[in-house]
């Protein structure tokens, strides 16, 4: 039996991007689960309300930047404000500044959101890629989204991985032929994303969920 049934009330009011890429019926009901109410929409507006955004994602880097392009500023101004900024596997890796994705498809260079400075960078390992399936997660660095899930397993698909300018960026790694970072943030904290996607994570998943909704609450 889940050890996450719904709290009886709502803890906090999260917003999920709605850019055109992304499991958002997914995303939402884990968070649903977690103890929020969600609203799917592309509304700035919208942001401002909110407790939390979530900005998740599945595709290529271009395709991401160009679909949330005209929300960047409300983006990037909601995490200025140091009000809680969740990607989800391509919405982390939008975070940075660049990725190798765009050069490799031979699309040229595209610039991220820049709120976590650095690139992705394709897997070079002797193992097959993209990286498919379930691994385990080791936290590095304290911060409320990877409470309780130190040595957990998540799933992940993908075939780049980020690489902060700054290796404090790191918050938890998974090893699949070099340690690549699992989950990011910022300095302050308010910002964050996981490669893995813990909507499909089950258990794992839902604390993670769990803990950015409580995060939320809490500020």
């Amino acid at each position: 039996m889940s050890t996450f049934e719904p709290p009886e009330e709502t803890l906090a009011e999260i917003v999920v991007i709605d850019y055109g890429l992304g499991n958002l019926r997914s995303v939402t009901r884990g968070l649903e689960r977690a103890g929020a109410r969600v609203e799917i929409t592309d509304d700035p507006a919208a942001f401002e309300a909110a407790d939390g955004v979530v900005l998740p994602g599945v595709g290529a880097f271009r395709e991401g930047m160009e679909n949330a392009g005209p929300l960047r500023e409300a983006i990037t101004d909601h995490a200025a404000a140091g009000r809680p900024l969740f990607g989800i596997c391509l919405g982390m890796q939008m975070l940075l500044t660049t990725s190798e994705e765009a050069d490799h498809e031979g699309e040229g260079e595209v610039t991220g959101l820049d709120l976590v400075p650095g690139t992705n960078v394709r897997f070079d390992v002797d193992r097959k890629v993209p990286h498919m399936g379930w691994n385990e997660l080791a936290v590095t660095r304290e911060h409320p989204i990877v409470e309780g899930v130190d040595g957990e397993f998540a799933y992940f698909v993908h075939s780049y991985y980020a690489e902060p300018d700054d290796a404090g960026a790191v918050v938890a790694t998974t090893d699949y032929g070099v340690d690549f970072p699992a989950v990011i943030a910022n300095e302050a904290g308010n910002v964050f994303g996981t490669q893995f996607h813990p909507e499909k994570s089950g258990e794992t998943g839902l604390r993670i969920l769990r803990n950015f909704v409580e995060y939320c609450a809490d500020r």
